[in-house]
């Protein structure tokens, strides 16, 4: 599944360019250093996810190249980055997709305290991967009747197996 991956490493957790709207999301609030940012995300989705150096850096320097944010030297050498006005107006453009990726970090954080708090992880994530999955298939083209019996017959024969485990 691409997206949120309860659990953190060994999956993708956001589809392609969605760090990046996330992290000038988080420096739309206010300016923040790199490392800040990878605690931010790692705290609003409690842990399940804490995203690596080797790819918050190099989106930051992206960023900046595209002129969405400003990064600037302080003492210690580390740089904080804040946004530009083209980068509010990107923002404002992707304010749809944003509201969608923000809601799934909030959705999977509610999941780790909620209902799946101390589940195994590879058990959430199959379960966030078996909802994906079901959600695509619904948001596509409709079910002809022969497809929605054999959906139906999936769903029952999973929930089947999962009955004798």
């Amino acid at each position: 599944m691409r997206g949120l991956h309860p659990g953190g490493r060994g999956g993708r957790f956001f589809q392609h360019g969605g760090l990046r709207l996330v992290l000038l999301h988080l420096i739309a609030e206010k300016p923040r250093h790199g490392y800040e940012l990878i605690r931010e995300i790692e705290e609003r989705v409690h842990g399940q996810y804490s995203p690596s150096p080797g790819v918050v850096y190099p989106t930051l320097t992206l960023l900046e190249e595209q002129g969405l944010i400003a990064q600037a030297a302080e003492d210690g050498g580390r740089k904080l980055c804040s946004i530009t006005p083209a980068g509010q107006a990107h923002l404002a453009d992707q304010r749809e997709i944003l509201g969608a990726l923000l809601a799934r970090m909030d959705s999977g954080a509610q999941g780790e305290r909620g209902t799946l708090a101390g589940r195994p992880p590879q058990v959430v994530r199959a379960l966030e991967n078996f909802k994906f999955a079901v959600r695509l298939r619904l948001a596509g083209e409709p079910l002809t009747p022969g497809q929605a019996h054999a959906f139906a017959a999936v769903l029952d024969r999973a929930a089947q197996d999962l009955e004798k485990i």
